[in-house]
């Protein structure tokens, strides 16, 4: 089976048009599609790991970049959830059949959204199935905003932008008032989430950015007949050590052959 190349996806029109970059493999079944997390990219850990499964397996996958990470354009002080679930759409509808969706911490919000998007726009098909790792649903408010003590939070406000240390990069990241604003249009929590299809949730109790307590909150709001979580009680956040990618390498063959 050929490996993927590096292929481009416009997206956008007008002053918001960008360009995102993605790896797409050929194979059968319900494609794998995998929905990276805030500032991470197409060719991590987890990605790789979820595309050498779909190569061993024969099966279809896709790996994207959102607009301003990775290899794609666009800024990422520009973007709002918004922009990266416009961008998932894109991408997702490039294969026909109804995928198997692999969203890690923000991606896990990307991914409910997805599947409330497609099934509106479907009447009422959605995804194959979910699988998320430690999803960060409504994180712009929930995990962020929350959390933020009034001197920052005065100064997304007035100046429209804070540079936020990074536990993962030398590097500080923006938060900008734009994102924020926009997660608020987004937020899934409060209301019963229905995705159409079996969800399988990875959590690691020892996370420092999305508390496992989060993944507790997200379960009540999901389905009780089709929903799975698996606590991973010395896990943190990437769950990237080689017994987690065995973990979501299983939980993935499990989901999609449902």
């Amino acid at each position: 089976m050929s490996e993927p190349v590096l292929q481009f996806l416009d997206v956008g029109t007008g002053a918001q048009a960008r360009r995102l970059a993605l790896l797409a493999r050929d194979g059968a079944g319900p494609p794998l599609v995998w929905l990276g997390g805030f500032r991470s990219d197409m060719r991590a850990t987890k990605a790789e790991a979820v595309d050498a499964y779909a190569r061993a397996a024969g099966r279809a996958c896709l790996r994207f970049d959102y607009t301003g990470h990775g290899e794609s354009g666009g800024r990422f002080e520009d973007a709002t959830i918004s922009t990266w679930l416009e961008d998932a759409l894109a991408a997702i509808a490039l294969r026909r059949e109804p995928p198997v969706l692999i969203g890690s911490s923000m991606g896990g919000w990307i991914a409910l959204l997805a599947a409330r998007a497609m099934r509106e726009a479907a009447h009422g098909r959605g995804p194959a199935g979910l699988v998320l790792i430690a999803p960060a649903v409504d994180f712009t408010e929930a995990l962020m905003w929350s959390a933020f003590p009034d001197n920052v939070k005065r100064m997304i406000v007035e100046d429209g932008l804070w540079m936020r240390p990074s536990a993962y990069s030398p590097e500080p990241y923006p938060i900008t008032r734009a994102l924020i604003e926009d997660g608020r249009r987004h937020l899934l929590l409060g209301s019963p989430i229905l995705p159409g299809c079996p969800v399988h949730i990875l959590q690691g109790m020892q996370d420092p950015d999305v508390p496992w307590q989060h993944a507790m909150t997200l379960l009540e709001h999901l389905p009780g007949d089709a929903t799975t979580l698996t606590l991973v009680k010395d896990g943190d956040h990437r769950l990237s050590r080689p017994q987690d990618i065995d973990m979501l390498i299983r939980a993935v063959a499990a989901i999609s052959a449902d």
